[in-house]
Parts: structure tokens; sequence; C-alpha cells
């Protein structure tokens, strides 16, 4: 049997967007901050974005690469239907498209022991997980967990009445650690006073149940205790009288019975021996796959919590907080950041705040101002006494930087050339061509010509000035030797400036004009946002077809490999 590799294909997988690196600029009056600080662990540089989020993407992809912790998505669900908010119904392969595109800088984003949520229904998960499998690799899918998102049955159903939704997670690495969840505890089984300790407690047997509990599963647990009479206790079993083991070694057990965590009890089949574990001791489980309603929320409770920021037009599709909340206890910790590209009602930015992570949310729809920014304020100002602030106790403080994308840095004038958008100012201009040529922008304040660095000794000068042969050679001389400088300049003038060995020069616009796709604006998820090619019939002879009503999906391979 040999191994096909499983490769989902689609119309129009072969175009790919030539994405502008735009920058982003920050509007004071939209952004906010609390009037003091609440505590010492306030965080202020938060991030809210509008703009189209493939565009915001790829400009967070150079400055955050590999320093996100946690992705939460919530995208549309291509479910045909028309949503207030977005439009709902796209053709299959172009839904596939642009979530790829997004996907693959989203994977650029994660830091190593980063992970990757998404919500999305049965219309588009088990495509979505085979194209994950191709971006992430098969190795790093951690769970598709289900969320009951309703508590009732949907009785007018036609078919089946459909209660979840996936949550599909993958990992960057193998680096990735989920955090435990905490398990509440029925504080009447910590029945028992220790007088030493002045904690209750409750009994448990010191001796191993269930799996691995014989003796040969693990000899070295099985050994002889003294009881208070001064008699042998083994580890037997009372299922069926076989020799069993211990919880703990040797070694471990007298280290534990000296610091009075042992406690021994005769009954009809003998002694006992009983650990003593107390109820502040809180006990922790790994998360499941499946996730209750009455545990982490449900879509009633979500809109009952988008009521509050805007009653008057309430967002149809939010996500409750305590799913939130579960998302990121699991992936992050206090002080890593938590980005969400689709943040609709910004359900993700509210709860990341509460619980102490630094945030970025992306969202173009108009919502962004009317649902978003309120929500964020509330939450800031310690005016929101729902979602998870109890349990997170949350009392406000911390702020956000509202930003919004740049227009394209090219633009056609009336004899239809590319030139310089008159909107950039020199600034403007500085930070978008190093962000275009791969530096970091940081304008030095001593030398005149450092506006950012790609490396520790290569730099970058960016003017709109023609340079003269004497000015590269005063350039030249002054970044010298062991150091380099890409100048970007709308001219020069000099006979022979090979003989400038540190200096690389390159005019605008000239140099830049096919860099990418200047001017498109709109890469959102609508069917007229992606170009889309003939199928090639010819060069993929092997191939499975599934079919439904509105397309042709192909999946190339065969799950199991082909037969030989």
């Amino acid at each position: 049997m040999s191994k096909t590799k499983l490769e989902l294909t689609w119309i129009g997988k072969d175009k790919r967007p030539r994405l502008e690196p735009r920058i982003l600029l920050e509007d004071p009056l939209k952004s906010y901050h609390a009037q003091n600080k609440v505590s010492e662990n306030d965080i202020f540089d938060n991030k809210l974005i509008f703009g189209d989020n493939l565009l915001a993407l790829k400009a967070l992809e150079r400055e955050y690469a590999g320093k996100v912790k946690c992705i939460f998505i919530d995208p549309p669900y291509n479910t045909g239907s028309a949503f207030t908010h977005y439009d709902d119904g796209l053709e299959h392969s172009i839904w596939l498209g642009l979530m790829r595109d997004r996907l693959e800088i989203i994977r650029n984003l994660l830091s190593e022991d980063g992970s990757l949520w998404i919500t999305i229904d049965d219309n588009e998960a088990h495509y979505l997980k085979v194209l994950l499998d191709e971006i992430f690799g098969r190795a790093n899918f951690v769970a598709n967990s289900i969320w009951q998102k309703v508590y009732s049955q949907r009785m007018d159903a036609k078919l089946f009445s459909v209660d979840h939704d996936h949550l599909i997670i993958y990992r960057k690495s193998e680096k990735f650690e989920p955090n435990k969840l905490h398990v509440e505890q029925n504080l009447k089984q910590f029945n028992s006073f220790d007088e030493k300790t002045g904690k209750y407690y409750r009994k448990r047997s010191l001796r191993k149940e269930g799996s691995n509990s014989r003796r040969e599963d693990r000899p070295n647990l099985w050994y002889a205790i003294k009881s208070p009479d001064n008699t042998d206790i083994y580890p037997i079993r009372p299922s069926d009288n076989s020799e069993g083991n211990w919880r703990w070694s040797k070694d471990t057990f007298q280290k534990n019975l000296a610091n009075g965590l042992v406690e021994f009890s005769k009954t009809s089949r003998g002694w006992e021996v009983f650990v003593k574990q107390f109820a502040e001791e809180s006990p922790t489980r790994p998360p499941s796959t499946v996730w209750l309603n009455e545990e982490v929320g449900n879509n009633h409770e979500a809109k009952n919590e988008a009521k509050f920021f805007n009653g008057t037009d309430v967002f149809s599709t939010p996500k409750p907080e305590r799913l939130l909340e579960r998302i990121i206890h699991i992936s992050s910790n206090e002080g890593d950041l938590v980005l969400d590209s689709f943040a609709g009602s910004g359900t993700t930015g509210a709860v990341a705040h509460k619980m102490g992570r630094r945030w970025i949310m992306v969202e173009l729809g108009e919502h962004c101002h009317t649902h978003v920014i309120p929500r964020l304020q509330k939450v800031i100002d310690g005016e929101d006494k729902g979602g998870v602030t109890e349990s997170t106790s949350w009392q406000g403080g911390g702020g956000f930087r509202y930003y919004k994308l740049a227009p394209s840095l090219m633009k056609k004038d009336q004899w239809d050339n590319w030139v310089i958008n008159p909107e950039y100012n020199q600034e403007m201009l500085v930070e978008a061509m190093c962000k275009l040529e791969g530096y970091t922008y940081t304008p030095s304040e001593t030398e005149y010509w450092n506006h950012g660095k790609g490396s520790e000794t290569d730099f970058i000068y960016v003017t709109t000035q023609t340079l003269t042969d004497q000015q590269l050679q005063a350039i030249s001389e002054e970044v010298g030797e062991g150091r380099t400088l890409l100048i970007i300049a709308s001219a020069w003038r000099s006979k022979n400036i090979d003989r400038f060995t540190n200096l690389t020069l390159k005019k605008i616009p000239n140099s830049i004009i096919k860099a990418c796709e200047w001017g498109h604006d709109d890469y959102s998820l609508n069917v007229q946002n992606l170009p889309i090619s003939e199928p090639d019939i010819e060069e993929k002879p092997k191939v499975k077809k599934v079919k439904n009503t509105q397309e042709q999906v192909q999946v190339t391979g065969d799950l199991f490999g082909d037969q030989t």
C-alpha cells in the first residue's frame, strides 16, 4: 500500500493575492484609556484595527511574527444565510480560498507554543480540517471540541436539530502545552477536620484503583505498610483479592506520613490506609472535547450579554464570554498576546482584557464602532458587570489604541500612471517603504539617513529628493565600512554609483510598481473579491468529486492511501 498525500483542491486555488503590507494609522479620538491605573498590571497598548482583516493580518505580520500565543477566529460559516452584519452566503471554493490566505498569515503570527482556535459549523468544518492539515500539518491537529451552543432542541427541525458548533484547535508546534481546568469541588465531601492545619479534608484510599492497579503493572508500588498495631498492610484489590499497588512510592509514603497526610482506619476487611485531601487543594483536569452549555454558555446567553452594549441593534452571532474564558485560559497565561481577526461584537478582546492578556482585534464592519468600542469602554471603565467579570474579579482599567489601515501607497493619476498616493506624508512614506522592503521602522534621532534596519548592519533611507553625487558620497562615508544602506529615492545624479559599495539605490515609484496589488482595499469574504481561474482538468486526472447544490469540490488522493 502506497501513501498518497491528501490535498484539498478547488477552483481558483492557484490564485493568491499579492498583498500590500499596509501601515496602521492611529485615531487618538477613538482610542480609549482608563482615567487612572487600577492595578500595576493594567495593559494599555492593546490594538483595535478597523479595516479588511486580510490586509490587517499582513500589516501585523512583520512586527508580530512568532509572538501571538492564542488566536481565536469566528469566521462567517458560509451557511447561505444573510446575516445583518455580514453576508455569510459564499460559494464554497471562494470561502476556502479566502480562508487559506488568512490561515497562512495566522500561522506565521503564532508563537512556537501558540495555538489556533476556530468556531465553525458542519457546512465547512470538515473541509476546513483538511485545509488546516495542509497549512499546519496533520501532526499539529490538537482536537475538534464540540460546543453545545443551544440549551433546547428545535422542535421544528426538518431533519436533525443542530445543537452544536465545532471548535477546531491546531498548534504551531509540539511546544504547545494546554493549561488544565480547575474542577469545582463538592465541599460537602470535605467533612473531616484536621486539628493540626485547621482545614477540612476528605479521605481517599491510598490503594490504587482502576487501570494499572495490579502488582505486575508497577512492582515498585507493592510494599508493606505498618499499621497502628504493627501488622503489615498490603494493597490487596477488593474486587478479586489480587495483589495491587499503592498510589505512592515507599519514600513518598514515609514523607507524607511524617507530614500528617496519612490516616489509618480499621474495617471489617482489616486495616485501610487513607490519604488526606484538603478542600483548598483544587484538583485540575485536562480539557475535554465536549463543552456543555452549562459550563461555557450558549447563544441565548451571548445575545443577552450583547444587549447590554447595544440593545437597539443586537449583534446576530455573538459568542458567550464563558466560552472565550475557557479558550483563553487553556491556551495562554497572563500577559500573553491574544488575537482575533474576526472581532464581531468584541467578545475576545473584552474577555482577554478581563483576564489580564494583551489583545489585538480586527473588524471591518461598522459594528466595530457601534458594538465593539462601546463594549470595550464599559469594560475599561469597570461598568460591565456581566459575562466573566465576577469570575475574573475584574474592576476596570487599562485601555486600547484604535487604528485604521492606511490607504494604498500607490494610486493612478489622471493619465493612468501609478504614482505615490498624495495622502502620504513623508513619515507615512518612510514607514510604508520600510514595511514593503522588509525593514523595521526605527528612525534614528542622530543619523538622518537611518530610517530603519533589516539587521544590525543593514539600514534603509527613504527620500523624495533627487540626490546629487556629492550627497551620495557624504552618505556613503557616514555609513562607513561594515554597514550597508538601501536608499529609496525619486532620482539621483551620479556618473558612477558603483563606487559606493556600501550603498544600494532604488527609484520610487518604478522599483515597487510590481511589488504587490495596489489600490485593492477589500479582500473580505465576498464572492467578487477573488479572481477565479478555469479548472485544468487535464492536469488533475486522478480526482474524486464531491458535489452539493452550489458547487463542485475536488479531493485528490485517498484518505488511507492507494491500493497497489
